[in-house]
């Protein structure tokens, strides 16, 4: 038969996923079927979707007596695989089971038997709790398979237990939740057909016309924003939605997308500040109230930056999901006389870094010292995270959090050039104040960071590359240390002109 001959309603099949890509963007979904070479490589996807595998496996091997319905042969036999099973009364889990109606293909993570002989179907999600497009696929398994003849008794998100700490190495009993989801979706399930029907007719039409906005990061970036955004107007040169706290929102609900079109007088004082600072081009620097904020900071003063993981499976015995584990420290140690010396600490061994991390620390950060961060809240919890874990160690690394000062605000309080472009972190702000290039470094940001671990750990890295990998770290978090020593100094400096 040819494509010419195929019923409509089943020249595009739908899944789960595709469905939930047209509610997203009716673009992406149709650009996903019709022009995918548009699509720009996404490597943080691929990383989600390995973790995603990973989960998934665990998920199933906590389930006991399971049966994996194999999709090699096509989606065609495992259907009729997972229909066999059921009608034969397998007394369950099946993990994959295999649906069809009216061309849209399900398959369910976890199909369990219930207490009265039903079914009961989990879809397992390495997130730590439900998110609304969890509700958009959980809907259309529910209306496949209900239509398939099988009436579920639930339908629940099997996420992660954040409150799950690993006691033992590979036993992740209990790393899970169900949030049962049945009565919230249910005028979703109803909605589904029309659903359908309206994705198809829009994959069997010309391209949709969606002009690009917040559907394009949500819940995902789509692979397509470039493509759709190429002949977009390039808009002011200082938009609205520079204004820092979501400022720009308000005016462009009044139709206002210009910052320069606005007037000082009906804008906060924060908002003020960045429009006079982007008017004029002149940085606002409030050197007084920098030196007053600092002048209470005690010495010496141990500016401090930590790298860490955060694996939704815990990788080592006493830690949580998603818990930041420090493998990397870089730690400059400023005396009152303004002598510097740098000190750092990074395990790529791949065994559990907490000890050692914790051990350098109090042998490196003096016990009068004085921690720095940028962000400090974030170095705060990791110091008492390690006190909680190493009792011997805790008073030394609690006294450190303790007395943990944070730049960031001070950054806020008295600095803003205009090619921050309403945003005070490190790499916005530095560039403004120092010649120092994130872009020439190897690692460049806290993302990279991680993969670059992860790769050094791997035992199946080439030593060169490992060492490689390991120069790169140090220099990056070397960098961060060392600028907000460049900061601090500039914003406790002479006012710019």
């Amino acid at each position: 038969m040819s494509s010419a001959q195929v019923p409509q309603s089943r020249r595009f099949g739908l899944s789960k996923s595709k469905l939930t890509t047209f509610e997203q963007c009716p673009r992406r979904l149709w650009q996903q079927t019709h022009a995918p070479e548009r699509a720009e490589a996404d490597a943080e996807q691929e990383a989600r979707m390995a973790v995603g595998h990973t989960v998934g496996d665990i998920a199933c091997g906590l389930c006991p007596g399971g049966v994996m319905i194999e999709s090699d042969e096509g989606l065609g036999a495992a259907v009729a695989a997972t229909r066999r099973l059921i009608d034969e009364g397998h007394p369950g889990p099946i993990f994959e089971a295999t649906f069809e109606h009216d061309g849209v293909l399900v398959r369910a993570d976890i199909l369990s038997r219930d207490a009265n002989d039903g079914w009961h179907m989990a879809e397992v999600k390495s997130s730590a709790r439900v998110k609304d497009y969890h509700l958009g696929d959980l809907a259309t398994q529910v209306w496949v398979i209900g239509k398939a003849g099988i009436e579920l008794s639930g339908a629940a998100v099997r996420h992660i237990d954040t409150s799950f700490v690993l006691q033992q190495e590979g036993d992740y009993a209990g790393l899970f939740a169900d949030t049962d989801c049945l009565g919230k979706i249910a005028g979703a399930v109803e909605g589904r057909a029309q659903l359908v029907a309206e994705a198809r007719a829009v994959l069997a039409g010309n391209e949709p016309d969606c002009v690009p906005g917040d559907q394009c990061d949500s819940p995902f970036t789509c692979e397509f924003k470039s493509w759709c955004s190429r002949d977009l107007p390039l808009g002011p040169e200082w938009p609205v939605d520079i204004l820092p706290r979501g400022g720009g929102a308000k005016w462009r609900a009044r139709g206002i997308d210009n910052m320069l079109d606005l007037e000082a007088k009906s804008l906060s004082p924060l908002h003020a500040r960045v429009w006079e600072a982007t008017r004029t081009g002149a940085p606002f620097h409030d050197v007084d109230s920098a030196r007053s904020t600092m002048a209470k900071w005690g010495w010496p003063r141990a500016w401090l930056d930590f790298e860490t993981v955060n694996p939704a499976i815990p990788r080592w015995v006493g830690t949580r999901p998603y818990q930041q584990v420090p493998f990397q420290f870089s730690l400059h140690l400023e005396q009152r006389d303004g002598t510097i010396t740098h000190h750092e600490f990074l395990d790529t061994s791949g065994a559990d870094p907490r000890r050692p991390c914790a051990e350098a620390l109090v042998a490196m950060v003096p016990p009068n010292a004085t921690i720095i961060a940028y962000f400090a809240s974030f170095e705060r919890g990791v110091l008492r995270e390690l006190a909680n874990q190493f009792p011997d160690l805790a008073a030394r690394l609690m006294a450190m959090a303790d007395s943990a000062q944070d730049l960031l605000p001070v950054a806020r309080a008295c600095w803003y050039h205009r090619d921050q472009r309403g945003s005070w972190s490190i790499k916005a702000v530095l560039p403004t104040i120092a010649a120092l290039d994130y872009d020439a470094l190897e690692v460049k940001h806290g993302g990279m960071a991680q993969d670059a671990w992860a790769e050094a750990v791997d035992p199946n890295t080439d030593p060169l590359r490992k060492w490689a990998l390991e120069e790169g770290l140090r220099a990056y978090c070397q960098q961060d240390t060392w600028a907000m020593v460049l900061l601090a100094r500039h914003f406790s400096g002479p006012a710019t002109d």
